[in-house]
């Protein structure tokens, strides 16, 4: 896919992986929209990204999807590739009085459910280009889920599923559907989960350009392309190595 002069959305755009690929879309000639829920943190990201539109939107909340559908409608009409990078996690044990069905139902809304909401939503404006794409960025434990985030692992093997029928659906049409698959990351939002072992977000999105450029499918960022060829061959020792 070509990867400049395209008008670009990136969901969770205010910091971390977002932010890193918006930075690295616009130096590439994009013209890229962040949303986020944190209109100051979408400020101050805006400060590093000349040119940037932001939209202040949580996209758990049906009202600020519906508002922030219509504005891509109304200014962003051209919208030829969808970023759904906004996530949500949290560490802990699948023990009694873990709280667990209340971190899973954050997860599963803000991975999962707002995915799929966005995603049907903005598919007429994206279905309209001659060439789009949407990117659904999961993780390397949508292969095997890591017990130290249980749910959030959970959220993306969901994430994973929901893509490759998305893709099988879509394949007749202009919209490619890709799966942007990272290992561990060093970013704020991974610090709970031990994040500064992880690589840095411009590897991720640099992984995403080429994987874009290349047509890949499932664009599976650093350790994650190994692991996936470990889980082929043995299930169980890759689950084994994840909750080492």
């Amino acid at each position: 896919m070509n990867i400049s002069n395209q008008t670009v959305l990136v969901t969770g755009g205010g910091s971390g992986i977002g932010l890193a690929i918006a930075k690295m879309l616009i130096e590439k000639g994009n013209r890229v929209i962040i949303v986020g829920r944190n209109e100051a943190k979408l400020r101050a990201a805006a400060g590093q990204l000349p040119g940037v539109s932001i939209i202040a939107a949580d996209i758990n909340n049906t009202a600020d999807v519906a508002r922030l559908v219509q504005q891509v409608q109304a200014d962003f009409s051209d919208l030829s590739v969808l970023i759904n990078n906004a996530g949500q996690a949290s560490a802990y044990q699948l023990t009694a009085g873990a709280d667990a069905f209340s971190k899973a139902s954050a997860e599963i809304a803000t991975n999962y459910l707002a995915m799929i909401q966005l995603t049907e939503l903005l598919l007429p404006v994206l279905s309209a280009q001659p060439e789009a794409a949407i990117v659904n960025v999961s993780s390397i434990v949508a292969y095997a889920p890591s017990s130290a985030v249980p749910t959030y692992s959970a959220s993306k093997a969901a994430v994973h599923s929901y893509t490759q029928a998305l893709r099988h659906t879509l394949k007749s049409t202009s919209v490619r559907v890709i799966e942007l698959m990272p290992p561990l990351v060093n970013t704020e939002f991974s610090t709970e989960i031990g994040g500064a072992n992880g690589i840095p977000p411009q590897q991720v999105a640099e992984e995403l350009l080429t994987g874009l450029a290349n047509g890949d499918d499932e664009i599976r960022v650093g350790q994650t392309a190994q692991f996936y060829e470990f889980q082929r061959t043995s299930p169980s020792e890759a689950f084994a190595m994840m909750n080492s």
